[in-house]
This record gives C-alpha cells, structure tokens and sequence, in this order.
C-alpha cells in the first residue's frame, strides 16, 4: 500500500516536472517577441535559477573539491549550451518545432555510441533512431523546401547537441561509487551557467524597461515580470526539483516516458496560449518523433559483458529527472534543461 502510494506521488511529481519544463518556452518566446534578446532570457532564467538555489549550492560546497569536472559539464552542457541554443530558436521557430527538434537527442546519443565508441546497440533502439529522424523531415516539411527558418532549425540541433555532450559526460562517470547529491550538482550547475551566460549575454546592455512592462501572449498582454517569475520558479526550480524528487520514487525508465509528454505539454500550451497552429504532417511527425524517443529510451540496458540496448543509461531519464543510484543517472534532464 505504501509502495502503491510512493509510486503515485512519485507519477504526480514527475507529471509536474514535465508541465514545468514544457511551460518555459511558452513564458519566454513572449519576452523575446517583445524586444529581449534570447540570450538576455536565458541569463535572467538561469541567474534567477541560481540565486534560489544559492543556500543548496552552499550546504554541497564540498562538491566544489570532489566533482569539479561534473559541475563544470553540467554547467556548460547541460545549462548554458541547451538553454541558449534553445532560447535562440525560438526567435525564429514554433515552440513545439523547438522542443521536437531537442528531442533527437536521444537518438544522437545511439548514434555516438554505436559509432564512435563503437558498443552494439538493440534493434529496438535502432528502429527508435529511424523513427525519430523520419518524424523530423514531417516536422520540418522537407518536400516544401525546409518552410522553417534554417537558422533556427540549425539552433534546435545546437541544444539537441548540447544534450549529447551532457549524456556522454554523464556515461563516462556512471561508475563512480562516489555520487554527488543531485540538487548541489544542479545548484553548482546553474552557477556555472550564470557565469558563461554573463560573459555571452552581457546584461549590462539589456532593455531592463522591457521587464517592467506587458508582453502579448497570443493576443492577451501579460506583465513581463510575472512571465519572468514564472521562467525562473516554475520553469527552472520546481521543474529540476521535482524531477529529482520523482526518480527516487519511479524507476528511471518510467520517469523517462513520463517526460516524454514535456514535448507534448509544449505544443499544445504554445496552441492554446500564443495560437501557433501546426499543419496536419507536422502533427503526425512530432508524434513519431516523440514515439522514437521513447523507444530509444525505454530500451533497457543489459548486464556488463552483454549488448548496450539504448546507449548510456542516462537517456531513460527525462528532463530534471535524477536516480537516487548515481548522480549521472540522476541529472539526464535535457533540457530543458529547456
């Protein structure tokens, strides 16, 4: 009964982590419509982030000793590389187009693995990587001539990309028996982030007057600052926090599939709330492109000696997501990070 209930609450938080994260570019591409540059948002996201999570980042400062080059991947990859690529095709993209495009990234990994470390992978996870890819040419309606913004196609790898790198750091430590608290590497994580977002956004020349004014979100003008909290509290903090929280109680596996739907809650708010209507193929190819991913992921890995199934164990997980095994497993959040 109590396993029962720990499973439900563990589905409940995992739910909201998943509507937290797909939530984030709702809220922001209504700031950078509105005259803030992408980079700018996704500083005020990520030092907003880090300032809230200042009193963790202080209570695991031992990890500043024990994992630098954890922290400093997380940071780079994880934070600063997902969020501003991710940011910056939204200036040029729909929401939905953004996310679907990040969600690759798991079936880049299968491809890193397969070829450049050279480690078998399932049919399973093959036929994942096949589906996501042909999902994406419907996305981008490559028989219209790529009617989205290349630029902003190109953007969205970047952050797909960015995931690849932070699950293939992630892999290389999955053995260390000396795991760092989740929450202090995600506190450390955003530091990092804050700081190579400052020296790339440079703040100092931000429209600071824009926050104090309204946004248009799909017609309705909403303050900037309430968008804003919303990025850095909901979009950022509870969504990490909560992702953490739900793999101690689901399987990373089953997390995973639940933060799938991130994709998912991201389409269909950016229909609702800023009017951005897809065609009908491009409806049907993020569908498949969900459904690769989630094939790619659910592949469980076998026993040391046998074939990898799904590429690092690291992707079963979704964005904020962490396994109370290792801190690798643990932090797999892509994206999200976006």
């Amino acid at each position: 009964m109590q396993a029962s209930q720990g499973r439900s609450a563990g589905l409940g938080l995992a739910l909201a982590s998943a509507f937290a994260f797909g939530g984030s570019g709702v809220a922001a591409k209504p700031l950078i419509e509105a005259g803030l540059d992408p980079l700018h948002v996704v500083w005020l996201r990520v030092t907003g982030a880090a300032l809230v999570m200042l009193p963790v980042a202080w209570r695991h400062r031992d990890l500043l000793r024990r994992k630098p080059a954890l922290l400093a991947g997380f940071g780079l990859l994880a934070v600063a590389g997902v969020q501003a690529f991710y940011f910056a095709s939204l200036s040029r993209i729909p929401v939905g187009v953004a996310l679907l495009i990040e969600y690759l990234a798991p079936a880049l990994v299968l491809g890193w693995v397969r070829f450049v470390q050279r480690r078998p992978v399932t049919r399973a996870a093959a036929v994942g990587v096949v589906l996501a890819v042909g999902g994406l040419a419907c996305v981008v309606e490559v028989w219209a001539g790529l009617s989205f913004d290349a630029l902003g196609l190109l953007f969205a790898l970047g952050a797909a990309c960015c995931q690849v790198g932070y699950f293939v750091l992630s892999d290389q430590g999955s053995a260390d028996a000396d795991a760092a608290d989740p929450l202090g590497v995600i506190a450390y994580g955003l530091l990092v982030g804050a700081a190579v977002l400052t020296v790339m956004a440079r703040p100092w020349g931000m429209e600071w007057s824009l926050l104090a004014g309204n946004a248009d979100m799909g017609g309705t003008d909403v303050p900037a600052a309430l968008l804003l909290g919303w990025i850095v509290l909901i979009a950022t903090v509870v969504a990490y926090v909560t992702g953490v929280v739900s793999v101690r109680r689901l399987s990373p596996q089953v997390a995973g599939v639940v933060a799938c739907l991130e994709a998912v809650i991201a389409t269909v708010l950016a229909w609702v709330l800023l009017r951005e209507h897809l065609s009908a193929p491009q409806i049907v190819g993020g569908a498949v492109v969900l459904i690769g991913a989630f094939i790619a992921q659910s592949s469980a890995p076998k026993a040391p000696g046998g074939p990898v199934a799904g590429g690092p164990p690291v992707v079963a997980e979704g964005a904020g997501a962490a396994d109370a095994r290792s801190v690798d497993a643990e932090l797999s959040a892509g994206a999200d990070r976006a």
